[in-house]
């Protein structure tokens, strides 16, 4: 892999939070006040399995309930309280502001989840990320390196440090940008003539936002193995012209999966509820393509390693979802670079969460 420049990724090793601790003493005590979950999910879910909380508090739902406990409105959060808010993946620093404004004692899900000594379900990865980091640091390096402007830097630097410290502070800066999400201006899109792959599109937004930026796109591509998702995809781009439905799922091979379906989070495995078929892009179409963007739930590696040709051949821009297996951060780059190593990369992130980071490839030369 090719390296650009000679800093290494700048690791800070945060202090002990004091405050959080005392917070998590006192929420787990049997003396402590009333004890809310801000959210409605399964990390909420977790948090009331080994907790007997009073409630939970959720602005986005018309249920009164939830495991058999009220549901509150912010308004109606009682005075002295504590609240440990279970949103991790969207918007956390958008609830702690809600909350600090209510002047609500609250602490986040990852501060909870670390000083709490209760295991508790984690945000993405079932693997350790301090023990992959440690066991591949020289590769995180290499990557960090050869990274194209500072803000992929910053973006890199903050992911990396949030993860190993589930320190949230890591994350200020950043918002809930999704509607922006694959579309950056280093891309250069051209209004006209370019061929776009949409894989793992789930409801068919990203390629309508694709129609808007490149009305004189010469074809569209997708690929969606969820029946259900591709039917609402078809209805949605009736409009559009020029667009190509392809019913299975991208992979290293030819094969047939279980998959499990549950709208944008549906993915590969083992009991899933139905059955998919995956294909090799480079076995899929003859169709040169300039745009390539894919987010398929940690498949992302397997489906590159079966487009390896198509890569090499059409040396299209990429944009990569690269957040949900542990090692995506170096390992979608190495993969892609061993093919070409004519691109630049970037990384941009799209919550101010865990979730949505996006590893893009720019052609040059």
């Amino acid at each position: 892999m090719q390296t650009l420049q000679s800093a290494t990724l700048p690791i800070q090793n945060g202090a002990i939070d004091r405050n959080a601790e005392a917070f998590c003493k006192e929420f787990l005590s049997i003396k402590s006040p009333a004890r809310y979950v801000f959210g409605t999910n399964r990390f909420a879910a977790g948090i009331a399995s080994k907790i007997d909380v009073d409630g939970f508090i959720d602005d986005f739902t018309s249920e009164t309930s939830y495991l058999e406990k009220p549901v509150l409105r912010t308004e109606e959060i009682p005075q002295g309280c504590m609240v440990v808010s279970a949103v991790a993946l969207g918007r956390p620093q958008t609830v702690q502001r809600k909350l600090d404004a209510a002047a609500v004692r609250s602490l986040d899900y990852f501060a909870f989840r670390k000083y709490s000594g209760i295991e508790l379900p984690q945000p993405i990865f079932e693997e350790s990320f301090d023990v992959e980091f440690r066991q591949n640091r020289r590769r995180y390096d290499e990557v960090y390196r050869l990274l194209a402007d500072d803000e992929s830097r910053h973006t890199m630097a903050s992911i990396v440090n949030f993860r190993l410290s589930e320190n949230l502070d890591f994350m200020r800066g950043f918002a809930d940008i999704q509607y922006r999400q694959y579309f950056e201006e280093f891309l250069q899109l051209r209004e006209s003539l370019e061929t776009f792959l949409d894989v793992g599109c789930f409801d068919g937004y990203t390629t309508i936002e694709f129609v808007k930026r490149c009305p004189g796109y010469r074809a569209i591509h997708i690929f969606e193995p969820e029946p259900n998702n591709l039917r609402t995809v078809k209805s949605r781009l009736a409009e559009c012209r020029d667009v190509f439905f392809h019913d299975f799922g991208l992979s290293s091979r030819d094969q047939a999966l279980r998959f499990r379906s549950q709208g944008s989070a549906s993915r590969v495995c083992e009991d899933g509820d139905i059955e998919i078929r995956l294909r090799k892009l480079d076995d899929s179409i003859n169709d040169p393509f300039t745009f390539l963007k894919m987010d398929i739930e940690g498949e992302e590696i397997s489906a590159l390693e079966g487009a390896r040709e198509s890569i090499i051949r059409h040396h299209p821009r990429l944009a990569i979802s690269a957040y949900h297996r542990c090692d995506d951060l170096w390992r979608i780059p190495e993969l892609i670079l061993s093919y070409r190593n004519d691109y630049r990369v970037y990384i941009r992130h799209y919550t101010e969460g865990v979730t949505e980071t996006v590893m893009f490839f720019m052609p040059t030369g």
